[in-house]
C-alpha cells in the first residue's frame, strides 16, 4: 500500500486535469498566441503540478515516513534522508 491510496482518485483528477493543460499549451503554441498568454498557462501548469507534490509528499510523511518511524533504526533514517532529498528537490524546482 502507497501512502497516497487514500488520495488517489483525487491526484489522478488533478494530473488528468494538468494534461489538459498541457495539451492547450501545445495547441496554443500550435495556433500562434501571444507568448505571455502561454507562458501564463505553463506558469499555471507548474503551479498544479507543485500541488500534486504537496499532496504526494504530505501523504508520503503521514504514511512511509510514519510508519518508518516507529520501526525505527535504518529504516527511520532511509525514510527521513528520502523525504528530505525530495522536499529538497521540490523547493529548487
Amino acid at each position: 500500500m502507497h501512502g497516497y491510496d487514500d488520495d488517489k482518485a483525487k491526484v489522478i483528477a488533478r494530473l488528468r486535469r494538468i494534461e489538459g493543460q498541457v495539451h492547450a499549451i501545445t495547441q496554443m503554441v500550435e495556433d500562434d498566441k501571444y507568448c505571455i498568454d502561454v507562458l501564463t498557462q505553463i506558469s499555471a501548469s507548474n503551479s498544479a503540478l507543485k500541488s500534486v507534490a504537496l499532496i504526494l509528499l504530505d501523504d508520503h510523511l503521514n504514511h512511509c515516513v510514519r510508519q518508518a518511524a516507529v520501526r525505527g533504526g535504518e529504516v527511520a533514517d532511509s525514510k527521513l534522508e528520502e523525504a528530505s532529498a525530495a522536499i529538497a528537490r521540490l523547493v529548487r524546482s
